[in-house]
């Protein structure tokens, strides 16, 4: 079907050299030196035991087995990338002998500090290049589709370690698939220095260039965990979803998986060398790294902490388009009907700013006034403002920044409905928007106690698919056969591309200016474009603020 490459002879022996699995009595996993003459079992065998030990192409891990889920964490997939191989395409992992344990998460990327629970003290490890397989422990089924997951988190902070499948993976049988990359500079820098460092085009595209080494180590190595290497299904939310816009529109990732999930992200354009290229010349001069010809020597020597510090002032994150990773921006691919011909799942939470206008006001003490509001409003749209004021008025909300978030929300509301249309008018698309208004707040949030109303605001449709930040949302039981169906649909999507499952309302393809799917306890309706565009003011933010 796919991956012609695959066909050959050789490659084909050495497929199935590594799919093969063992198990490894206690007796030798405790000297690390395994007889594999004698352990070697049927696949069918592979996951009995507390700790299944599995095969990779670098040599063998140990995972876990609970009830339901069986783990394989903190996997390398690429070598360190620390001193000289920082700001470099990520290198091959080594082989280790003996068997590997598998059962605690790899260090995350570096990054500063954030409201999410495990992240009040900045990280400071590079060694981060980990990926987390999870597979059900009840089941013997080998060639399960594969899900793999970037997580979100603006290009500047999150880990794989954030996302808990378990519920998604034992109610639709899937080998899920969670990873770092680097982020913040580590991950997106680009300076001409480091362009002429660099000769394979590498520098600042990082982090795409890591998730695709992942991709790669699942089509080497997910057979050995059950899964089945040609249904793949790449997903994210927020800057995962941007970057997995970007992996179907990197020349690099092209055979890689079949077929991706975009949750509230994708829409707005890469960056362009130019721009990538003057923001690293002031990270650069930030950090004290200048002068051009000593310059990467300085940047590579420079701390963690350091190079968090100058981050803080100039903020490095994100795809650049223009290069050899990334020739053409994903948006403009959209707009000339280019990007992809794989199924694509595309949608956006209702409320999506309400936790980001939060955390920029209330949360830090300093809640909108509204006398700010106003201000607010002059300030972003100049002589638009007295017509957004009118569709706003501030003594409606519960506050003014409620109301703030509002204008926001539904700002980028019609920005994604751009983002449907034009992914819909030449690829395979299924458009949702999550609704859920009254459910508990992502965790985070929800762990701060506070009576803001957030609605359907960025982040919360996870819960309802997969534990995020481990802890499970305390849904009703309305909110929880919401939850059954999505998992229902996503599960589907990643059987085949097409989430239709049974006892579920249809989910119709979408095409621009038609149907999708909303998602509101306790069940999933179709409603047209006109319906979204009404909700959300379209017709006035066509005008006011258009996608880009």
């Amino acid at each position: 079907m796919r991956r012609e490459r695959w066909k050959t002879l050789g490659v084909a022996v050495l497929s199935a050299a590594l799919a093969t699995a063992v198990t490894v009595p206690v007796s030798a996993l405790a000297t690390g030196a395994p007889d594999e003459q004698k352990t070697r079992t049927s696949a069918r065998d592979a996951f009995r035991g507390q700790h299944p030990v599995v095969r990779t192409d670098k040599g063998l891990v140990r995972g876990e087995a609970a009830a339901m889920v069986t783990s394989f964490k903190g996997i390398p997939y690429a070598a360190p990338p620390v001193r000289d191989l920082r700001w470099r395409a990520p290198r091959p992992a080594q082989a280790w002998s003996g068997v590997r344990d598998a059962t605690e998460f790899g260090g995350s990327c570096v990054q500063g500090t954030g409201w999410d629970p495990g992240y009040d003290k900045p990280t400071l490890t590079e060694d981060c290049l980990y990926l987390n397989v999870y597979r059900p422990s009840g089941s013997r089924s080998k060639n399960l589709p594969v899900f793999v997951w970037n997580h979100g988190g603006g290009n500047v902070g999150g880990a794989g370690r954030d996302t808990d499948p378990s519920k998604f993976v034992t109610r639709r049988d899937v080998v899920y698939v969670t990873i770092n990359y680097r982020i913040g500079a580590m991950g997106w820098l680009d300076t001409p220095a480091l362009e002429a460092d660099n000769r394979d085009g590498s520098t600042g595209n990082f982090g795409l260039l890591d998730q695709q080494a992942a991709l790669r180590w699942v089509e080497r190595n997910i057979r050995s965990f059950g899964g089945d290497p040609n249904n793949v299904t790449l997903a994210g939310q927020s800057a995962g979803a941007s970057n997995t816009v970007a992996q179907l529109a990197s020349p690099g990732a092209r055979g890689l998986f079949d077929r991706a999930a975009l949750h509230s992200g994708g829409g707005n354009p890469a960056r362009t060398l130019e721009a990538a290229r003057t923001s690293g010349e002031r990270f650069a001069a930030e950090l004290g790294c200048a002068a051009p010809a000593t310059q990467v020597a300085c940047l590579r020597a420079a701390s963690p902490a350091e190079v968090l510090a100058a981050q803080t002032t100039v903020r490095q994150s994100g795809p650049v388009a223009g290069t050899r990773v990334l020739p053409r921006d994903p948006v403009e691919l959209m707009k000339a009907r280019r990007l992809t011909d794989l199924p694509v799942i595309v949608g956006a939470n209702s409320d999506e700013s309400q936790q980001s206008v939060f955390g920029a006001y209330d949360y830090v003490g300093n809640p909108i006034t509204p006398e700010m509001f106003d201000e607010l409003l002059t300030t972003t749209y100049g002589e638009q403002a007295d017509r957004v004021r009118a569709a706003y008025q501030v003594e409606d909300y519960f506050s003014p920044t409620v109301a703030w978030g509002d204008v926001q929300s539904d700002q980028r509301a019609c920005r994604d409905q751009t983002l449907r249309d034009r992914l819909g008018a030449d690829t395979t698309t299924y458009a949702y928007e999550f609704a859920e208004q009254d459910g508990p707040p992502f965790t985070s949030i929800w762990l701060l106690d506070t009576d803001y109303p957030f609605g359907a605001t960025h982040v919360n449709e996870l819960g309802y698919l997969w534990d995020y930040l481990g802890t499970s949302l305390p849904l009703s039981t309305d909110q929880l056969a919401l939850s059954d169906q999505m998992i229902s649909y996503w599960g589907e999507f990643a059987r085949d591309g097409s989430p239709d499952p049974r006892y579920a309302p249809h989910w119709p393809r979408y095409r621009p200016q038609g149907r999708m799917l909303q998602f509101t306890a306790p069940t999933a309706r179709v409603v047209t474009h006109a319906a979204i565009d009404a909700q959300h003011g379209c017709g006035l933010w066509d005008e006011v603020a258009p996608a880009p």
